[in-house]
């Protein structure tokens, strides 16, 4: 059944903002002059000329119609908005990262497209920006799906060079139809973000699939489509360094500056403290115990409750089914977790360890009933980076979710590096069966892992598939589990199974056996069987 979203207690009401000074913008809605939340133009105009067509612009401080406007505008704005905009100004100019968008322009003839003929390729001929890290591709109509090829080449910040072109996966994830985050004014079409490494140049192209069997509608790119270039930011400040208990003990702490902050991370009560950089690893009797932090505490977060405990508005359809076989083959029977497959719980850096910005996201955190499934996933983001570089590939993928998608929070619930450290993903909670935006159709009642990397013709590492294999025996044995079995879903709708499809999957699928696209690679999704097996063992099954 569909879950609930959840307000923490701990968070005042109020809007996402925009990483803008002197501007605050509800979640999921568009302002004015084509500005979105946490965005900057994308490059400085040299003196003498004007800012590239299209650029987002930031709101001056200054100016008689400013000042003249903002009565007007405050008495027009509901209260709880207004504090949203004081802790806006207030945080702005200490928030990390930005992202900045170009719109794709034509390239090439620029004849016009009629009947049979196909529109011509689109992109951003090369041009100096400010520094990025990490690019991707957005469009309007989050349905629309960009049906072609897209590349793009930048210039490394380091050593002034150029790239070779390098593909950008046009299959991106979002969140299921119908559901609240889905509906939101802000989503968007976007391919898969691709991590580049710092640069100050940038050159893209798109071309339409105009294949002799490529149906007509999508011989045309879709509208609105804009490049978007994201800098992470840098890491955050880390207190002194000491030696790490392999398990049991304290793990290091941060001071916490938000509200968000501090809802974020007491999600993950009673496995850390508030403030902790990373839950420690636990052995499997340990971890046994962790069943208790799955329970979420509808009531005492202040949010009514749908008497079907489904969200207000759901669509019946679009809900796991009740398990109804014997639960040796993962589905779940609806009896509370025994922790008694529970697999040792691995090592987990926090979003408070890799630096999220908890003020971009949206309030609350959404839950479902149960854990049932998980997806594996590749980031498609590049095999360049370094595992010191993973929080900032992290950040990067988070701000292209939210800021660039228009997706609540990050859309993963777990990310795997290439030296096997896990990662916390979507807030609210690694033990508590939090929804995510990752599979189409089969985000309810599952969890979604994302291995940071492509896989299509290079293979992860040995230690992101061990990586993968602890985490999901840890999570799926918190639901009772089999890592070996199968789970039978109702599809939301997808391009793979119509809305209300009733499908047999295994209890850990590739993102591809839920949805068209070549996610999460060859080579990944060729190591399930391996990931499977090594999860069962270390559940003790």
């Amino acid at each position: 059944m569909r879950g609930n979203f959840v307000s923490s207690a701990a968070v005042t009401a109020c809007a996402a903002v925009l990483t803008l000074p002197f501007l605050a913008t509800p979640a999921g809605a568009t302002p004015s002059g084509d500005a979105r939340p946490g965005t900057t133009p994308a490059g400085t105009p040299r003196p003498g000329t004007s800012a590239p067509p299209g650029a987002r612009g930031t709101a001056s401080a200054k100016g008689a119609p400013e000042r003249a406007s903002s009565a007007l505008r405050r008495a027009a704005r509901p209260r709880a908005a207004l504090r949203a905009a004081g802790a806006a100004r207030r945080q702005s100019l200490a928030l990390p990262g930005a992202t900045r968008s170009l719109p794709l322009v034509p390239l090439g003839p620029t004849r016009r497209t009629t009947g049979r003929t196909p529109a011509p390729a689109r992109g951003v001929p090369a041009r100096e920006v400010k520094p990025f890290s990490l690019v991707g591709i957005v469009w309007e109509d989050a349905a629309r799906e960009l049906r072609g090829t897209a590349q793009v080449r930048t210039r490394a910040l380091s050593t002034g060079t150029w790239s070779d072109w390098q593909d950008i996966e046009t299959h991106g994830d979002r969140p299921d139809p119908g559901t609240p985050e889905a509906r939101g004014k802000g989503v968007r079409g976007a391919t898969a973000p691709l991590w580049v490494g710092p640069s100050d140049a940038v050159e893209v192209r798109v071309r339409p699939d105009t294949g002799a069997g490529a149906p007509r509608e999508t011989r045309a790119l879709p509208p609105g489509m804009r490049l978007e270039l994201v800098d992470p930011g840098k890491d955050p400040a880390r207190p002194a360094a000491r030696p790490r208990p392999r398990s049991g003990g304290s793990a290091p702490q941060a001071p916490l500056a938000t509200d968000d902050d501090h809802a974020a991370s007491a999600a993950n009560a009673p496995l850390a403290p508030v403030g902790a950089l990373e839950i420690l690893a636990a052995s499997k009797a340990e971890s046994a115990r962790d069943v208790a932090a799955t329970h979420v505490d509808v009531h005492a977060a202040g949010e009514k409750t749908p008497a079907d405990g489904r969200e207000e508005g759901g669509d019946p359809e679009d809900q796991a089914l009740p398990g109804t076989t014997d639960p040796g083959d993962g589905t779940d029977t609806g009896a509370s977790p025994t922790g008694r497959w529970v697999g040792p719980r691995p090592r987990i850096v926090t979003r408070a360890g890799w630096g999220a910005d908890e003020t971009i996201r949206e309030h609350g955190f959404p839950y479902d009933k149960t854990v049932r499934a998980a997806f594996v996933h590749h980031t498609a983001s590049g095999n360049t980076y370094s595992c010191s570089q993973s929080p900032s590939v992290i950040r990067g993928i988070y701000r292209y979710h939210v800021v660039s998608s228009g997706w609540r929070d990050l859309g993963y619930n777990f990310l795997v590096d290439k030296c096997g450290t896990v990662y916390e993903g979507r807030a609210g909670g690694v033990a508590k069966p939090v929804r995510g935006a990752h599979t189409l159709g089969f985000n309810t009642n599952s969890m979604g892992i994302a291995v940071l990397g492509t896989f299509a013709r290079t293979g992860p590492s040995g230690a992101a598939v061990e990586a993968v294999a602890a985490i999901t025996a840890w999570k799926l044995g918190l639901y009772d589990v089999n890592p070996r079995g199968t789970v039978t879903l109702v599809s939301g709708g997808g391009n793979l199974f119509k809305k209300g499809s009733t499908v047999k999957l295994k209890v850990i699928s590739g993102h591809r056996d839920g949805y068209a696209t070549e996610c999460p690679g060859d080579r990944l999704y060729a190591r399930l069987g391996t990931i499977r097996s090594a999860a069962a063992r270390l559940q003790g099954r």
